[in-house]
């Protein structure tokens, strides 16, 4: 038999609920971009603009500088985050990527996604430059456009072996607090203020020894405009933070998520 009074179809109905769409590998490409460009722009501006206007404060200027990179990263990664994860760095992306918590194949495209995003930055800085007071710009690039550096280029005159240590420890701890405040099941809400400060931190740590990078991407922006010396020494700042977050990427995997052998009934 047939139902007399057959239902007409009717459309699918989305409901308010329902989860929208993934972020599409563009956006997530755009928005390590745009991170990375917050990032440069907020840390590498404070120290530029600051350092040749309170030149006379320099205690004033430390203390920006370290919470300028500190509250752009906060800033960074609840705006972005939820679409990209908010790494913004590429020692951090392979670090994740190292701990299981990225896939390789994605690594590329954020790594030339994010020195995009920071290059853009330091070369808006040099556009305000250029409409600033007479020899201000020529000022910051002799001074090496806050660029990280060793020996000479070091704010205090700390060696090659001291930027290389500070690089390794300090982005390997950075990579395990990022680890530890966003794991799926033992994480925190306030992940990004969380890491904000621990960046901030490590600033406040390691600006007189090589002027902080512990991300390639903000050594590589200011080594653009910082002049031949440091471009010459560039590869410190590429190479070592990225081995410090390898190691505490494979060293969290390891460590902290194993999984217990389920032990026999009655032992």
């Amino acid at each position: 038999m047939t139902d007399p009074n057959p239902e007409q179809p009717v459309e699918p109905t989305e409901l308010a609920h329902t989860p929208p769409p993934a972020p599409a590998t563009s956006a997530k490409l755009v928005a390590e971009a745009f991170g990375t460009l917050l990032l440069v722009l907020g840390g590498v501006g404070t120290a530029v603009f600051a350092s040749n206007h309170f030149a006379d404060t320099p205690a004033a200027v430390y203390t920006a500088v370290a919470l300028a990179f500190g509250l752009t990263v906060v800033v960074g990664a609840y705006a972005f985050g939820p679409i990209s994860g908010g790494h913004f760095n590429p020692a951090v992306t392979l670090g994740l990527a190292a701990a299981g918590r990225f896939p390789w194949r994605e690594t590329g495209g954020y790594i030339v996604a994010q020195v995009i995003g920071g290059a853009i930055a330091t070369t808006l800085l040099v556009l305000i430059g250029l409409f600033g007071p007479a020899n201000w710009l020529t000022t910051a690039q002799d001074a090496g456009f806050a660029s990280n550096g060793w020996d000479a280029l070091s704010p205090a005159g700390f060696g090659l072996v001291a930027a290389i240590i500070a690089e390794v420890i300090l982005t390997g701890l950075f990579l395990l607090i990022i680890l530890g405040v966003t794991h799926p099941t033992r994480g925190t809400p306030l992940a990004g203020l969380a890491i904000g400060l621990s960046l901030a931190l490590i600033h406040f740590i390691s600006i007189p020894v090589d002027n902080t990078s512990v991300n390639p991407a903000r050594s590589i922006a200011t080594a653009i405009y910082g002049g031949g010396d440091a471009l010459a020494q560039l590869w410190v700042f590429i190479v070592f933070p990225i081995v410090g977050a390898l190691l505490a990427g494979f060293a969290y995997k390891a460590l902290f998520d194993g999984v217990n052998p389920a032990r026999p009934i009655g032992r």
